[in-house]
């Protein structure tokens, strides 16, 4: 069977990179004594899907992993199970079993929730909600992006599907998280403090991630997102 897990990352777990995260959820998992499937071969490994990488110093509410097992007697008792074998600042948040058909978390990947607050006071940007309507109304955001290779020019706009402020002092936005187009919070804020003309050290805010999604919209169609666990 295939499984998702939806799982939070919090506090000082928040500074642990992506491969521990992996080796960590390898060992809860053995710990758990969840009956997971090998690969074959000369190096066995569990069958393992994380679905977006989550930056070090980003808090989370949605983050989500796939797995395959031989066999489980509900998804109730594999959750228990692994929040039993959780560290602080790690809770497993739903399980679910996955069609068949269903592609792997990884591949699922089309966009991310998120929210930014200030440690510390508010954004200090007068009128942040005016500025945040102007700075989405230019036809376009020129960004660079570096790759192996070179460096190109990239329209940041093209990857912003939401961006407000909140009532408690907060940004959220929705953004594309596909392989293809991933667009960092932070890139997006840094450009709309830019905008703002004013400078905000990336330690004085925390970035939270709230939701993980899908594109479930045929070609041509307009962007129909769901969270991963609704995936089925």
């Amino acid at each position: 069977m295939k499984i998702r897990i939806k799982f939070a990352k919090y506090g000082t777990m928040k500074f642990i990179g992506h491969l521990d995260m992996m080796r960590f959820f390898q060992k809860a998992i053995r710990r758990a004594e969840i009956d997971v499937k090998y690969s074959e071969g000369f190096s066995p490994h569990q069958i393992m899907s994380f679905a977006a990488p989550l930056g070090v110093g980003i808090e989370s509410r949605g983050e989500y992993m796939d797995i395959e097992v031989l066999s489980m007697t509900s998804t109730e008792d594999m959750k228990d199970a692994l929040n039993q074998v959780m560290v602080e600042g790690v809770e497993v948040l739903s399980v679910t079993i996955l069609p068949e058909h269903a592609k792997n978390a990884m591949s699922s990947v089309a966009a991310a929730s998120y929210s930014l607050r200030m440690k510390e006071g508010s954004f200090p940007i007068d009128d942040l909600e005016g500025k945040i309507q102007d700075f989405c109304s230019q036809v376009t955001i020129p960004y660079m992006k570096e790759t192996k290779k070179s460096v190109v020019e990239l329209d940041l706009k093209q990857g912003i599907y939401e961006l407000g402020a909140g009532q408690n002092g907060t940004i959220h936005m929705l953004v594309n998280a596909s392989s293809s187009g991933n667009i960092k919070p932070t890139m997006v804020f840094e450009k709309l403090c830019q905008f703002a003309g004013v400078e905000i050290s990336p330690s004085a805010y925390q970035v939270t991630r709230l939701e993980t999604y899908t594109d479930t919209a045929k070609d041509g169609d307009d962007h129909r997102f769901i969270p991963l666990a609704d995936v089925g």
